[in-house]
């Protein structure tokens, strides 16, 4: 499948806001991540239905496709930002029109339970789409990391030739070297509800990116046994794990026991290719925006110099 690339974004063009996850209990962030866009020089659509809550699985998928496809149809909106992770979004991808969103490629992003639709759309269609900041989990009051990689990413079309991690997330080298491929990846919960689906894009030549929260070592061990067993992470050509946070659980026995996991996959399952730990990706302030799908190469060293860049751009003027 030919890959889509979207349309950058221009001064005082239209954003598209949907919520295809969980609804956000603070919706006074809402007004502020508007604020942030506008003052940036965007106009904003928010979705008929977004933030709304209903209990009825039926009623609520009803209202986030409609709000998708809406946003997708329109032509004045150049760019969707979803609202929040949360959960809901995978009940979505066997009811979506892929073809209406091939026929209207534009920038969407979002991460964590969003992964589900980033990786859909680029099986069902090949649209790169963007795994970054969100309304009112990062963009209501971003950092500066998270606005460089987030604006320059959706409006230079020459920045994710260079990418750079934040320095206050260290990288460690598993394993020495360097490799070509797909982007493809997210929270890793979501990733591995999708093997066996037509939703999760082919690992061949990937570069997998993994993060996730609030999951103790033992379930990433078993997550990570699922990639393994479904002969998944023997076809990447390199792996890049984020962020692995796990709130009060994160003591130091844990954190080395999650280390070990890491570097257990990568010498028994994944036998070829670099293989890196502490992308500055994850739920966490400073966030990486990740363009799902995009060709990338990769580096890294055993003293843990590394590079990130993308071999075309991921967006068009």
């Amino acid at each position: 499948m030919k890959t889509i690339t979207p349309k950058a974004l221009h001064k005082g063009d239209t954003i598209g806001l949907i919520s295809p996850s969980s609804h956000c209990a603070y919706p006074e962030k809402i007004g502020q991540a508007i604020g942030y866009l506008e003052k940036n020089g965007y106009q904003v659509k928010p979705s008929r239905h977004l933030n709304c809550i209903d209990t009825d699985p039926a009623i609520a998928d009803q209202h986030k496709l409609h709000d998708l496809h809406e946003m997708f149809r329109e032509p004045a909106i150049k760019a969707i930002i979803c609202l929040r992770g949360g959960a809901g979004a995978s009940r979505l991808l066997k009811k979506i029109d892929y073809s209406l969103i091939a026929d209207n490629p534009k920038i969407f992003v979002g991460y964590s339970d969003i992964t589900a639709l980033s990786l859909a759309l680029f099986a069902k269609t090949g649209l790169i789409s963007f795994s970054g900041p969100m309304l009112t989990t990062e963009l209501y009051e971003p950092t500066p990391y998270t606005e460089e990689h987030f604006w320059e990413m959706l409006t230079s079309p020459s920045y994710a030739l260079s990418l750079r991690n934040h320095p206050a997330h260290p990288v460690t080298c598993i394993r020495a070297g360097e490799a070509e491929g797909s982007l493809i990846g997210g929270n890793l919960s979501v990733l591995s509800s999708m093997i066996g689906t037509p939703y999760l894009p082919s690992l061949n030549d990937a570069l997998l990116f993994l993060e996730d929260i609030n999951e103790p070592a033992y379930r990433i061990d078993r997550m990570l046994s699922h990639l393994d067993n479904a002969a998944l992470l023997a076809s990447c050509k390199g792996v890049l794990f984020g962020q692995f946070g796990n709130g009060a659980e994160n003591t130091k026995e844990e954190h080395l026991r999650l280390q070990n996991i890491f570097a257990y996959y990568s010498e028994h399952a994944h036998t070829n290719g670099p293989v890196m730990r502490g992308l500055s990706y994850g739920h966490i302030r400073n966030l990486m925006t990740i363009p799902v799908g995009a060709r990338f190469k990769m580096r890294v060293t055993e003293t843990g110099d590394f590079s990130l860049g993308a071999l075309h751009p991921v967006i068009e003027e």
